[in-house]
């Protein structure tokens, strides 16, 4: 009888060490807002430029408006595709996992401008869009990564190894994308706000 005491203590305990780990209602509410605000930064940043003002570049080795927005699409399309294909089938993490506060290191490291990232070979823009087409593109892609935050279940039971030296949760990889269009939405406005910038 003990041991069926002990066992059934295990189970309940196991049991709610997972139910800990799930996502609720109000973080996948949370991040849809966060996706849309993020969408909107977006578009409010690129809204009415015109061509010289997209083709701008504040130095040589900086990028323009254009290459930037372009950088965003493709890095949204390369971060969702990492999801659904290899996060969602990665293993669960510890159940220790402190999920609040690695969801608020995503949000507050990821669109800090003031440790710079090189972007990967793939996430490098070359000019393959105009910038309507580009932005169209990012549109239908975030439309995709809101689709899937909304549709797909057990988002914090798959675990995998991030940049920030921290391994990140699906939940967390989908904030992740948010947060660097954010970040790049900042660069796109130190662009705009370059004493060079065209007027028109």
């Amino acid at each position: 009888m003990k041991k069926v005491a002990l066992l059934l203590s295990a189970l309940l305990f196991l049991g709610c060490a997972a139910f800990g780990q799930a996502l609720t209602q109000a973080d996948r509410e949370r991040s849809v807002k966060y996706l849309q605000q993020t969408r909107d930064g977006v578009v409010g940043a690129t809204k009415g430029l015109s061509e010289a003002q997209m083709k701008f570049k504040p130095a040589p080795d900086r990028w323009s408006v254009a290459e930037t927005l372009e950088h965003i699409a493709l890095a949204e399309d390369f971060l969702l595709q990492n999801i659904s294909e290899k996060i969602m089938k990665a293993p669960p993490g510890s159940t220790d996992r402190d999920t609040a506060k690695i969801d608020a290191m995503v949000l507050a490291m990821i669109p800090d401008r003031s440790h710079k990232a090189q972007a990967p070979p793939p996430l490098v823009p070359t000019s393959r869009w105009t910038p309507a087409e580009t932005l169209d593109h990012f549109l239908k892609s975030r439309a995709k990564t809101i689709g899937f935050l909304e549709s797909t279940p057990d988002l914090r039971n798959h675990v995998a190894d991030s940049p920030l030296g921290q391994p990140l949760d699906a939940y967390e990889w989908l904030l992740f994308i948010g947060a660097h269009s954010e970040r790049h939405t900042k660069q796109i406005l130190e662009v705009k706000a370059d004493p060079n910038f065209p007027k028109n």
